[in-house]
């Protein structure tokens, strides 16, 4: 289906079948294309971003998110580690899977060792979401779910929306949700981006984070609450800096996840940039600006060559590197953290930008 028509200025949104969830309800890929050259195609099993193809400095364009050609390798974790998914209704990590709300005590599945993660095994990544092409001069893509009292162990009926907008040189993700009981929510997206089309590790990319603290973590990567400074520390992205430059350094945050997977508290608020990742070799750039108050930055530590992707490219250890805006993790067990508490009457909003371009 094209929903455009002669005369429009604003390029096509198609929409074709993606075959069957799990379950049996109908899976679509949406096809956005934008007048800068930027096209993504996004699903709505877990409103996730399948991919987006960004022109080089050449001008040849290369999908710089990893992920796979078929509905079904996204239904097994095994076989796709949130690859571009939508997560809720918390994203990141909470220390026992539990948290105490208004004098009442939650329990979460246990996903992550002693720990929950990104909302559960069955969290906004593996669900159903309704689709919705949106009017307008750009292409968009809006996606909802219902998430019912009680499911993943979360109090209150979540209704939640992600759109998806794509611009001349930017992919905007705008998040929405509110709720009829008290409950806790953060919501990011889980994209693996390569800017080298995939083709080859992330090591040389170059990371900036406009951060001066991150939120140190245990043995188990949860929060211990202490904001500990970057200066001095391998976890130091103030200038650009490869991503392979101390990666393996003998530190202890660095050795508790492997490599980088920390929370990083960005400076400013509202919406503003926060980072940018630079693959010299192609020289595409990604800019990221967001309103939320951390960013994730994961460097592919736990992907190991067992998975084989796009066109049977097999994904190697720190194919990609995950720059999730969100809250901080464990933040309802840490009352000075920013607030996570969504209640009846509230609306949840969010932006995060992913803005592409090159350098020379």
């Amino acid at each position: 289906m094209n929903v455009s028509t002669p005369g429009e200025s604003h390029p096509p949104v198609t929409v074709q079948p993606w075959g069957n969830a799990p379950d049996g309800q109908p899976l679509f890929l949406y096809t956005l294309a934008g007048a800068g050259g930027l096209r993504a195609a996004l699903t709505n099993f877990g409103a996730i971003l399948v991919s987006l193809h960004a022109p080089d400095r050449a001008g040849v364009p290369a999908d710089v998110v990893l992920g796979h050609d078929r509905a079904e390798p996204y239904f097994d974790p095994a076989t796709s580690p949130y690859f571009g998914a939508t997560i809720g209704r918390y994203g990141n990590r909470i220390r026992g899977g539990r948290f105490t709300l208004d004098g009442q005590v939650h329990q979460l599945a246990l996903n992550n060792g002693p720990n929950a993660l990104h909302g559960g095994p069955t969290g906004f990544h593996a669900r159903v979401w309704e689709g919705r092409i949106l009017g307008g001069p750009v292409p968009a893509v809006e996606f909802s779910y219902l998430s019912a009292d009680g499911e993943e162990g979360y109090p209150g009926n979540v209704a939640a929306r992600v759109t998806y907008t794509l611009t001349q040189d930017a992919l905007v993700i705008d998040y929405a949700a509110s709720t009829d009981a008290p409950t806790v929510l953060n919501l990011t997206n889980h994209t693996y981006w390569n800017l080298a089309g995939g083709e080859r590790d992330v090591l040389d990319h170059e990371l900036t984070l406009h951060a001066d603290q991150i939120t140190a973590v245990d043995e188990t990567l949860i929060p211990t609450g202490e904001l500990r400074p970057v200066a001095g520390t391998p976890l130091d992205f103030r200038t650009g800096r490869r991503i392979g430059e101390r990666v393996n350094d003998e530190d202890e945050q660095l050795r508790f996840a492997g490599g980088y997977d920390h929370n990083f508290v960005l400076r400013g608020s509202g919406l503003r940039t926060v980072g940018e990742l630079f693959d010299p070799t192609s020289g595409r750039v990604l800019t990221v600006q967001t309103t939320e108050p951390g960013v994730q930055f994961y460097s592919g530590n736990f992907l190991d060559g067992s998975i084989a992707g796009k066109g049977g490219q097999v994904y190697g250890h720190r194919w990609a590197a995950c720059l999730e805006t969100q809250h901080f993790p464990d933040s309802p067990g840490h009352p000075d953290f920013p607030n996570v508490v969504l209640r009846p009457g509230e609306t949840f909003t969010s932006r995060t930008v992913y803005r592409c371009s090159v350098r020379a």
